[in-house]
């Protein structure tokens, strides 16, 4: 399991994470949820060391996570990837053998089956050669969806996934992550206009700097919640918080 204890982050001078506590158990889908500044992308980076913890433990399996990082794999936003980066399909779902094969070591026929496979799961192998550049932004989703399963990993973080894809890769997002799920892994997934997939997650955390609640949708989402994390300029309706 993934367990985070009473995780604070001061990031600029700013309190971004304040004392989050939560467990994750094998074969969940998760999602966190929040308005704008809540803390959220802080929150993965946080888990996964990224930028410094003032306090608070993150452990996986009972031993730090921080030692086990070739057991997670991490797609962040799109915004913070170089898009102008000349590398193609092939090569971006490449990187995650390196963990497995050395940074300087020859790619093992084993790591390319693997790959070839993960970019079929996502209907990309046919462009492997293409630069990711030229790609659309469901496209480029499923090459980094496709890096992710090529990790073959146990804990999966994604920052904002569904931003920016075509219906057809939301759909195919969720058909691989209930296949993940019923493989025992743990994915724990930023929202962004959740909406009509909210019935795809098991459990949410809804946070705005601090966890507000923690629990299934119904659970979750109620009027009470929704005003704690976004204040009085929401207008609660049947389950959907929206900007007044």
């Amino acid at each position: 399991m993934l367990e985070v204890k009473h995780l604070v982050v001061n990031y600029r001078g700013l309190m971004a994470v304040d004392n989050i506590s939560f467990c994750l158990l094998p074969g969940e889908i998760v999602g966190i949820i929040g308005p704008n500044g809540a803390g959220k992308s802080t929150l993965l980076r946080a888990i996964l060391g990224l930028i410094p913890l003032e306090k608070g433990i993150v452990q996986f399996h009972s031993r730090t996570l921080s030692g086990q990082l070739k057991q997670v794999a991490y797609i962040p936003q799109r915004a913070q990837i170089d898009w102008d980066y000349p590398i193609t399909v092939e090569n971006v779902a490449m990187m995650a053998r390196i963990r497995h094969t050395g940074l300087f070591c020859s790619y093992s026929r084993q790591s390319k089956l693997i790959v070839k496979n993960a970019l079929e799961r996502v209907g990309m192998w046919e462009l492997k050669h293409r630069p990711i550049g030229e790609l659309s932004g469901g496209q480029q989703q499923r090459v980094f969806l496709a890096q992710a399963l090529a990790q073959e990993a146990d804990l999966f973080l994604f920052d904002e996934p569904f931003v920016g894809v075509d219906k057809k890769t939301e759909a195919m997002l969720f058909e691989v992550f209930d296949e993940l799920k019923s493989e025992g892994k743990i994915l724990l997934v930023v929202g962004h206009e959740l909406r009509e997939t909210m019935r795809e997650y098991d459990r949410f955390l809804l946070i705005n700097k601090t966890l507000i609640a923690d629990g299934t949708r119904q659970e979750v989402i109620t009027a009470t919640n929704i005003q704690k994390a976004y204040g009085d300029n929401v207008i609660f309706l049947q389950g959907n918080a929206k900007n007044d």
